[in-house]
């Protein structure tokens, strides 16, 4: 029995070498999996759609200027087609990271549209001089102009997912701050007792900060649009017909939806990957405001009876195997460990971009590799934040006017009234007695009750202008 009735054999400048005959992929996709064996994982499927993209426009174009038959053109269209409903992307088989700037990952993408599109033609798969990887589905391209414009395809479409998302958890972050305006909390800073807040102004300041993270990464993406397509080998344009450089980038954009522009300087888009540097800033940016929110939740929910107390978490799993009845905050956790894994990638995103030589940066790939994680699983992240947390927050109202009432942070309200050292030797006395601040300043005589409690006004010292009795009217009109 004849072991290779199974494979085809095909040839490279490296020599020959035997492909299952049922596979799409070829020679070069099979070395560089061969090589190549480092994260164990598959490519990811918007990048491997971002290919199938850039070769159907490739494919059209060279047709319109009369670089490729018209038969030819459409099967290579087809057979991109048929990528982007989600066919032959098992064929993908090369890892994530890899050596040689990302032509193992563009020869991937030719070997199995080659292959596809030969059998729509009729040939059998391996059968170049029907469809060829390289002269045909390649035609006008470079791995050097090909990879980073596929990088930035990709990194947009999962970009407006996890913008979705930081959306949603704005517009949350903004009920729970109309839901808690009227619950009077102690403020804290250096994890200390400072001035009263009201809770909905902390959750006020979550959802601004979420939306300045949201218009930061709005900036960033905006230099993802702009494309070295066109470019080939360094930028300058080799083997590319000029009129394939005129029409290749608003062809793109047509197939895709999506709105690029060529760079004025391609020799610049080709040397360069700041861009990326940039959104993976933005994006960073947007998981420290996350974990400083997580920590913050955490930290307020703690307890429940020997800790803050002042709001609940959803109760969502059993917190230990030992202690029962222990319940964690297992999702701001996840939060916070998301947003340490995302700093590590930016830093590795930040070096694979400044280790560039010359004309290339032959880097993309652990770039890309630590781009598209960063931004999965930030999304993922924000949408279990939204889902299993921060809606179903619940406020401790008593627990949090006990605080107030019973902290000596309050003084500060006083100091412009009694002078900042009467106040400070009041605040020692509070503290060392365990009397209130408010019996103290009326033992001693220093104010009366109707002057203290227009000062003490809970309400007032959060937002100066407003008491507890204008805010509450407020409310009742706002909700009618």
């Amino acid at each position: 029995m004849d072991g290779r009735k199974d494979y085809r054999v095909e040839m490279d400048s490296v020599g020959a070498k035997d492909v299952p005959e049922n596979v799409y992929y070829g020679v070069q996709s099979m070395r560089a999996a061969e090589n190549f064996q480092i994260t164990g994982l598959n490519m990811h499927p918007e990048i491997i759609n971002s290919l199938a993209y850039i070769k159907k426009a490739a494919a059209i174009t060279n047709c319109e200027i009369g670089l490729l038959e018209k038969k030819t053109a459409e099967a290579i269209v087809q057979a991109c087609d048929e990528i982007l409903e989600g066919r032959f992307h098992e064929d993908f088989i090369v890892d994530p990271i890899q050596g040689g700037a990302g032509t193992s990952l563009n020869m991937n993408a030719n070997e199995v549209i080659a292959n596809r599109a030969i059998e729509i033609l009729g040939g059998q798969k391996g059968d170049y001089f029907i469809v060829s990887p390289n002269d045909h589905v390649n035609c006008g391209q470079s791995t050097n102009d090909v990879i980073p414009t596929a990088g930035k395809m990709t990194s947009l479409r999962l970009l407006k997912n996890l913008k979705s998302e930081l959306l949603r958890l704005h517009r949350e972050f903004s009920h729970k701050a109309e839901e808690f305006d009227h619950v009077i909390k102690m403020g804290r800073t250096q994890m200390q007792d400072a001035v009263p807040i009201r809770l909905g102004q902390e959750f006020k300041a979550y959802s601004v900060a979420v939306m300045r993270d949201i218009r930061r990464m709005d900036k960033a993406m905006e230099e993802m649009c702009t494309l070295n397509m066109g470019g080939t080998a360094i930028g300058t344009g080799i083997n590319a017909d000029e009129a394939y450089l005129r029409r290749i980038v608003p062809n793109l954009a047509e197939v895709s939806n999506m709105e690029f522009v060529q760079a004025f300087d391609l020799i610049d888009a080709t040397q360069n990957l700041d861009p990326f540097v940039a959104v993976s800033g933005a994006i960073k940016a947007c998981a420290v405001t996350l974990s400083k929110i997580a920590n913050d939740l955490r930290l307020m929910s703690s307890g429940p009876k020997a800790g803050f107390n002042e709001i609940n978490l959803p109760v969502r799993q059993n917190g230990s195997s030992i202690m029962p009845g222990k319940v964690n905050p297992v999702i701001p956790e996840v939060v916070n460990q998301v947003a340490f894994n995302i700093i590590g990638n930016d830093l590795t995103i930040t070096m694979a971009a400044e280790a560039g030589q010359l004309e290339l940066n032959a880097f993309e790939p652990i770039i890309f590799y630590c781009m598209f994680q960063s931004i999965d699983t930030l999304a993922y992240a924000v949408r279990t934040f939204v889902d299993n947390c921060v809606s179903g927050i619940t406020a401790n109202e008593e627990r949090c006017r006990s605080l107030v009432e019973n902290s000596i942070g309050v003084i500060t309200a006083l100091s412009p009234h009694v002078g900042y050292e009467k106040a400070a030797d009041i605040s020692k006395k509070a503290l060392q007695t365990g009397t209130s601040v408010r019996s103290i300043i009326l033992q001693e005589g220093l104010l009366d009750e109707e002057e203290l409690d227009h000062i003490l006004d809970p309400v007032r010292m959060t937002e100066p202008g407003i008491s507890g009795k204008e805010l509450l009217m407020k409310n009742n009109i706002d909700e009618k």
